[in-house]
C-alpha cells in the first residue's frame, strides 16, 4: 500500500482516486483555493459535485490549509491542477514535497520563452524547486485518452505513464492498474508530454464543422462534414508528430495513446470543441471568449496561444521553416486576431503537389 497525496481535487484528479484506492492505496485529496466547495462536499457527503459520484473508502479530502498534514508521509504526490495553475502548483509543491517522493502529474500544456523555446509543464514545475530537492524527486506524468467520468465509472481506459526511470514507472503503474484502467509505460517523457500538450490545439478545430453546419441549418441533414473533419484531424496529427520531433521526442510516440489517441478523444466533445463550434458558426473568437464562454477554462485555446505564438520567433530564428505547422499558425490567427474561418487547405500535407 502507498500513500498518495494529490494537489487539486478536480474531476480528473478525483477520477484517478478510484483505481488507486481500489488497489488498497490511501489517497489524500487536497483542494486548491478554487476547490473549497468540492472539498466541503466530499467531507460532508462523500460526493464530488462535478463528477456526481461518491468517492471510495480510502479517499480523504483536505482543504488547502491542511496540505502539510495530507502530504506528510506520502510516497507519491500527484499534481492535479489545470495548466492555468501550474505556476501556483510549482510554488506549493516546492514547499510541500520531500526528497525521495515520486511526482505524477496530470496537468497538460506548455510554456514558451520570448524566443519561442517551448517547455513541458513538468520542467516548469521543476523550476520552482531547490536544485537539490529537484534532483531527489522522481518526475513522471500520465498521458493518453482519458475522460474523467468514464474512468470513474470503470469504463475501459488505456493510458501511458511516462517518466525518466523505468523502475519508478513500474512502481507507479502497479499502484493504479486494474481490470479497467490499463497502463503502459514509456521513458519518452518529452515526447509524451509534447503530444499531450499539442493535441489540445487541434481539439479546438474539431468543432468547426459542427458550427458550420448549424450556421447553414444543415446539422440534421443526411450528408454532414466528416470529410472536412477528417482532413483537419489528419493535418493536426501530422503537426503533432512534427512537434514531438521538434521537442526531441520519439516521433513514433505521436502515433500512440499519448498522441493520436489522446487527440481523438479530445476531439469528440468538450469545452474546446464547443468553442470551435461557435467559431464555425461565424462568431469571432473574442466574442466567444468574452461573452458566450466567459470564465470557461479552455485548455486548447491556452495551448494555441502559447504554441502558436512561439512559431513566429522559432521561424525568425530558423529553427522551423515558414511553411511548417500551417494549421497551428492558422488557429493562432483565429484566437489571437479574430481571423475569419478560411482554412488554408492548399498549405496542408506539405502543400499541393
Amino acid at each position: 500500500m502507498a500513500r498518495i497525496a494529490v494537489l487539486g481535487s478536480g474531476i480528473m484528479a478525483t477520477a484517478l482516486s478510484f483505481p488507486a484506492s481500489e488497489n488498497g492505496n490511501e489517497v489524500r485529496l487536497v483542494g486548491t483555493f478554487l476547490d473549497r466547495e468540492i472539498i466541503d462536499s466530499i467531507q460532508s457527503t462523500g460526493v464530488h459535485p462535478d463528477l456526481g459520484l461518491k468517492v471510495n473508502p480510502g479517499v480523504t479530502a483536505y482543504q488547502l490549509e491542511q496540505a502539510e498534514e495530507a502530504f506528510d508521509g506520502a510516497d507519491v504526490v500527484m499534481c492535479g491542477v489545470n495548466s492555468f495553475g501550474i505556476e501556483w502548483a510549482g510554488e506549493h509543491l516546492a514547499r510541500l514535497m520531500k526528497p525521495g517522493q515520486k511526482l505524477l502529474t496530470v496537468t497538460k500544456g506548455m510554456r514558451a520563452d520570448d524566443d519561442g523555446t517551448m517547455r513541458i509543464l513538468p520542467d516548469v514545475l521543476r523550476s520552482y524547486f531547490d536544485p537539490e530537492l529537484a534532483e531527489s524527486v522522481s518526475w513522471n506524468a500520465i498521458v493518453g485518452p482519458s475522460i474523467a467520468g468514464e474512468l470513474a465509472v470503470h469504463h475501459d481506459t488505456c493510458v501511458v505513464f511516462c517518466g525518466q526511470d523505468q523502475d519508478d514507472l513500474d512502481y507507479l503503474a502497479d499502484l493504479f492498474r486494474t481490470d479497467y484502467y490499463h497502463v503502459w509505460t514509456s521513458t519518452d517523457f518529452v515526447g509524451h508530454e509534447t503530444g499531450a500538450a499539442t493535441k489540445n490545439v487541434y481539439a479546438f478545430a474539431a468543432g468547426f464543422a459542427q458550427g458550420m453546419l448549424r450556421a447553414a441549418g444543415k446539422e440534421n441533414d443526411r450528408y454532414v462534414m466528416y470529410n472536412y473533419g477528417a482532413a483537419v484531424f489528419a493535418q493536426g496529427q501530422k503537426e503533432l508528430r512534427s512537434f514531438v520531433t521538434l521537442m526531441g521526442g520519439d516521433p513514433v510516440t505521436a502515433d500512440g495513446l499519448g498522441g493520436v489517441g489522446d487527440m481523438f478523444v479530445t476531439s469528440m466533445g468538450g469545452r474546446n470543441v464547443k468553442a470551435g463550434g461557435y467559431v464555425g458558426e461565424g462568431v469571432p473568437f473574442s466574442e466567444v471568449q468574452d461573452r458566450l464562454m466567459k470564465g470557461v477554462t479552455l485548455e486548447g485555446v491556452a495551448a494555441i496561444k502559447v504554441i502558436g505564438k512561439a512559431l513566429g520567433p522559432l521561424t525568425e530564428r530558423g529553427v522551423i521553416g515558414p511553411d511548417e505547422y500551417p494549421l497551428c499558425r492558422f488557429l493562432y490567427s483565429v484566437v489571437a486576431e479574430d481571423a475569419p474561418l478560411e482554412m488554408p487547405w492548399d498549405r496542408f500535407f506539405g502543400g499541393l503537389k
